[in-house]
């Protein structure tokens, strides 16, 4: 935030400001443009906000620094938008406060969001794991939003650079942007996270939530691929751009899905899920063929088949190329041996590390590469109700600056709505 102080006094039935930029410049500036709500943040959750104070006849302003509203919108789902899940439930989030999700998720359900889908006849489809995708754009999914926008009567202000938000005498808001400043009786924040910084995210968000005295839980991005050591990078690097279905596990979570293998590491949704959970200088857990009693297995075909070889066996239920690479890291020496030549306790080991591989990433991408970032605005200090902080009246926080963090697919944009929704309600 740019500003470092603000000086606010009433003349008559006009507001003055002076911020005191941290360039020593001087900016005065006087008629105030005066809303019901300002909005901070033209993402899913700021729009949803917005139509929703809309339709209850408030008078919204939405602010963005951006070209325009819904860029990362536009990104999502490969260009079509995973707009939901149908399985939605809290279980879905990772919070400080498990049960702060419950209810915004119950207000504005996934159901909720797809009759509005539907009432645009916006065609979609679900694909695995009650992920609903747009069968065309992403864009067909911002239209929509910026359709109800308009029939809402909001008003959105793109390429606003906000220096700062400040409390009036009157117990109003001042917006102050490189443009101008706006008041407002509320003021949300839907500054999403970290993630994408291509996008000119900042952490705005976070700084106007300590600026009014929120706590702010430690932030780092969540759904993302994970780097591994050079040495360890070596074995895998030749099938860069392979995927195999795995059980990725750490830290008492599992998620069944597709690994691929990168220049870099890991990444796929099972590693894009369990990097949540996921804490530096820990392993995570790879079972590399998910539908076998590896144990059992290895046994019974030691007992029919006692001339082949580890790399045959697993290339009937991988690809040929990740067979290798799995049978030269876990036999070494004595990959091109036999079953049935197999030293004592070799099937057991080659069976464990089969179901259960100990792998140590080095670090993760970064939020260059990160979906979403994990943590946020505390909430604790929020009603889970209505959004608003319990600290400042009038004060809102929504979407990703919340710490509320979705698993892959959907449930993210489902929160957006869901929180935007809700504070909707009431600011």
């Amino acid at each position: 935030m740019h500003s470092e102080s603000y000086l606010l006094e009433t003349g008559g039935d006009k507001l003055y400001s002076a911020a005191l930029l941290s360039t020593g410049k001087v900016i005065t500036m006087a008629s105030p443009d005066r809303y019901d709500v300002a909005i901070i943040g033209a993402g899913a959750a700021g729009l949803m906000c917005a139509i929703t104070a809309g339709q209850r006849g408030r008078k919204v302003v939405v602010l963005d620094q951006g070209k325009r509203p819904g860029r990362k919108i536009l990104l999502s789902g490969g260009g079509r938008c995973n707009f939901t899940n149908m399985y939605t439930s809290a279980e879905n989030y990772l919070s400080e406060n498990t049960h702060f999700a419950k209810s915004a998720l119950a207000r504005y359900t996934q159901w909720d969001f797809q009759a509005l889908v539907d009432k645009y006849n916006i065609p979609w489809h679900e694909k695995t794991l009650g992920q609903l995708f747009c069968d065309n754009s992403s864009q067909d999914i911002l239209n929509l939003l910026l359709d109800e926008c308009q029939e809402s009567g909001v008003e959105i202000r793109s390429r606003s650079t906000i220096t700062g938000v400040e409390q009036t005498p009157e117990e109003s808001f001042a917006v102050m942007t490189d443009g101008g400043w706006v008041e407002a009786e509320s003021v949300v924040l839907a500054t999403g996270g970290l993630s994408f910084p291509t996008m000119g995210v900042s952490d705005l968000g976070y700084q106007i939530a300590r600026q009014f005295g929120h706590d702010v839980t430690g932030t780092r991005p969540a759904l993302v691929p994970l780097t591994l050591a050079p040495e360890l990078l070596s074995h895998y690097q030749p099938l860069s751009g392979v995927s195999a279905e795995v059980i990725a596990s750490c830290n008492g979570q599992s998620f069944r899905e597709n690994l691929l293998f990168t220049h870099k590491g890991f990444s796929g949704p099972a590693i894009l899920q369990i990097s949540s959970y996921w804490q530096p200088g820990q392993k995570i857990s790879i079972n590399w063929l998910p539908d076998i009693n590896t144990q059992e297995w290895l046994e019974q075909q030691r007992e029919e088949r006692q001339r082949v070889t580890l790399a045959t066996l697993l290339a009937e239920h991988v690809s040929r190329r990740l067979a290798k690479v799995l049978t030269e890291q876990i036999l070494a020496e004595q990959a091109d041996k036999p079953i049935a030549q197999w030293r004592k306790g070799v099937l057991e080991r080659v069976a464990e590390q089969l179901a259960n591989d100990q792998i140590l990433p080095a670090g993760d991408e970064g939020y260059k590469k990160a979906e979403v970032t994990l943590g946020g605005v505390c909430t604790r200090q929020l009603s889970s109700k209505t959004m608003e902080s319990r600290l400042q009246k009038g004060l809102y926080f929504i979407g990703e600056v919340v710490d509320v963090t979705g698993h892959l697919g959907g449930f993210n944009f489902q929160w957006a709505w869901a929180s935007g929704y809700s504070a909707g309600m009431y600011a």
